[in-house]
């Protein structure tokens, strides 16, 4: 084949050649094809100038191929069935034969929330399956970018043109306080909230957030004795101390993985008597791994995992 011909790269000719050794016809090639007889005529010209052979000939009513038709013939063939495979879009991916490590990057209290129905998800489809939580401490964007995570779980707080970010579930804010906690003892009031100890989660290491202004605005201020920068430590602290934790947790009545982690510490949860915005749980991804079967398990498994009425599943 002659390598500088553009002619030799067409596709094209590939399909039309695996045609014609198939049916040893050019007319039963066109049909198949569907393309007509005169253009096949000419396409077989050009492959046999391409290739310098004659490939099919004349045999009384019939034509046969030459030795190096014969020769072609079944690679001609699955490199056409390659092609198809190459080119045909894709129709899903069988779980059970996924190889793969998802990275995942959430906070610990969703990624405590996450990982055990993800675990038995693969456990039950896709057991060639892994998981690598990190913790939030890539800037999303780039590293869904680069590939360093698959999946940000969380309070998606950035806003690349990119990214697809799809909301799972929507949490509500609780006061976490150990069992016995003088809070339990009567009615919660936004005074005796103010007047606990706290304890307060962030990353940044901030000592106020959206219930210090709920509290400013009835001139109340509350005593932040500890910052720390996950919630599981700061309810763990809740567990065996007087501070208070705020934990975002499903509204009543909903089957939550979000509780577990309260019940497991044996916390017990109080209503805020004060109107705090929601939390917003979702999910963002790079749009590359918008078709590929194996991501989209990934998403739906995280879906059914969090329980999002209604969730897309694209």
């Amino acid at each position: 084949m002659n390598s500088q011909d553009p002619a030799a790269i067409d596709a094209n000719l590939a399909v039309a050649l695996d045609a014609l050794l198939t049916e040893q016809s050019v007319t039963r090639a066109a049909a198949r094809l569907h393309t007509s007889p005169a253009a096949m005529s000419r396409t077989l010209a050009r492959l046999r100038r391409i290739l310098q052979d004659p490939l099919l000939v004349r045999a009384g009513q019939t034509m046969v191929p030459t030795p190096r038709a014969q020769a072609l013939r079944d690679e001609v063939a699955t490199v056409v069935r390659r092609l198809g495979a190459l080119l045909t879009p894709g129709t899903g991916t069988d779980p059970a034969t996924l190889r793969t490590t998802f990275t995942v990057q959430a906070a610990d209290l969703v990624g405590a929330a996450l990982a055990p129905g993800l675990l038995r998800l693969a456990g039950e489809e896709a057991p060639g399956v892994s998981f690598r939580f990190r913790a939030e401490e890539l800037e999303a964007g780039p590293a869904l970018r680069d590939g360093r995570i698959d999946l940000e779980i969380g309070s998606i707080d950035h806003v690349d043109p990119e990214t697809q970010v799809e909301e799972l579930v929507t949490l509500r804010m609780m006061a976490a306080v150990r069992p016995g906690h003088p809070l339990t003892e009567k009615a919660l009031t936004p005074e005796r909230l103010a007047a606990a100890e706290h304890v307060v989660v962030s990353r940044r290491g901030r000592f106020s957030g959206p219930l210090d202004a709920a509290l400013a605005e009835r001139n109340l201020h509350r005593r932040v004795t500890t910052v720390l920068p996950s919630h599981l430590a700061a309810m763990s602290l809740a567990a065996r101390s007087d501070v208070v934790s705020l934990v975002p947790l499903a509204p009543p009545g909903t089957d939550s993985p979000f509780a577990d982690a309260a019940a497991i510490l044996g916390l017990h949860l109080l209503d805020i008597p004060l109107p705090l915005p929601p939390v917003t749980i979702g999910m963002a991804w790079h749009p590359r791994h918008a078709a590929d079967g194996a991501h989209h398990w990934l998403r739906t498994a995280v879906r059914r995992t969090l329980r999002a009425p209604g969730a897309s599943t694209t």
